[in-house]
C-alpha cells in the first residue's frame, strides 16, 4: 500500500499537470475560437441564457470540437483528481484527535466532484446543441451546478487552507520549544 503522503504528492502532481494543459493550452485556445469569450468552465459566478448564447454562437466549430474533444477529456479526470487531491491533503494536515471529523471534513471535496461531472454534462449537451438548440433551462442548470461546484470547491479549499494554517503554527510553536529564545542578562 502507497503511504498517504507518497499518495498525496502523486495525486498532486498529476492534477497540477492536468490543470496545467488546460490553463495553458485547451482553454485559452477555446477562449480564442469564442472571440475571447470565456468558456463555461472559466465563469465559477455561473452565467445567463444570454451569456451561455453569446459564447456558444461565437465558437467556432474547430473551438466546439477542442471543448467537446480533449477539454472535455481533460475534463473528465480532473474533477476526480482535484477531489482525491484535497481528500487527501486534508486527511494528512488534519488532526488526528478528530477521529472520525476528520474523514467529514475530507469529504468536503466530494460535492465539488460531482457538482463538477453534472456541470460538464450539461455543458456537453450545450455544446453538442450549439446556440440554435440552447434552452433557458438547460443554461440555468449548468450555471447552476457551476455555482454548486464553486461553492464546494472553495468550502473544500477554505478547510485545507485553515488546516495548513494550523499546522504551520503548530511547526512554528514547536519549533521555538525546542529552540527558546535567548534571555537578557542583567
Amino acid at each position: 500500500m502507497i503511504p498517504a503522503r507518497t499518495a498525496f504528492w502523486l495525486a498532486f502532481a498529476v492534477t497540477l499537470g492536468v490543470y496545467l494543459v488546460m490553463l495553458l493550452w485547451t482553454l485559452p485556445a477555446i477562449t480564442a475560437a469564442a472571440g475571447g469569450l470565456s468558456p463555461f468552465d472559466l465563469r465559477p459566478t455561473g452565467y445567463s441564457f444570454d451569456e451561455a448564447r453569446a459564447f456558444l454562437a461565437a465558437l467556432t466549430p474547430e473551438g466546439t470540437a477542442l471543448y467537446r474533444g480533449v477539454q472535455q477529456r481533460l475534463d473528465i479526470a480532473y474533477p476526480a483528481l482535484l477531489a482525491a487531491t484535497l481528500v487527501l491533503a486534508i486527511l494528512l494536515l488534519a488532526p488526528s484527535g478528530l477521529g472520525r471529523w476528520r474523514w467529514l471534513l475530507a469529504a468536503a471535496a466530494l460535492p465539488g466532484m460531482a457538482f463538477d461531472y453534472l456541470e460538464n454534462a450539461a455543458v456537453a449537451r450545450m455544446l453538442d446543441g450549439g446556440a440554435a438548440a440552447l434552452t433557458p433551462e438547460l443554461a440555468q442548470a449548468a450555471s447552476r451546478w457551476t455555482l454548486l461546484k464553486s461553492a464546494f470547491s472553495t468550502l473544500a479549499f477554505t478547510a485545507l487552507l485553515v488546516l495548513l494554517a494550523l499546522w504551520l503554527f503548530r511547526r512554528v510553536l514547536q519549533r521555538r520549544g525546542a529552540h527558546p529564545a535567548p534571555q537578557e542578562r542583567n
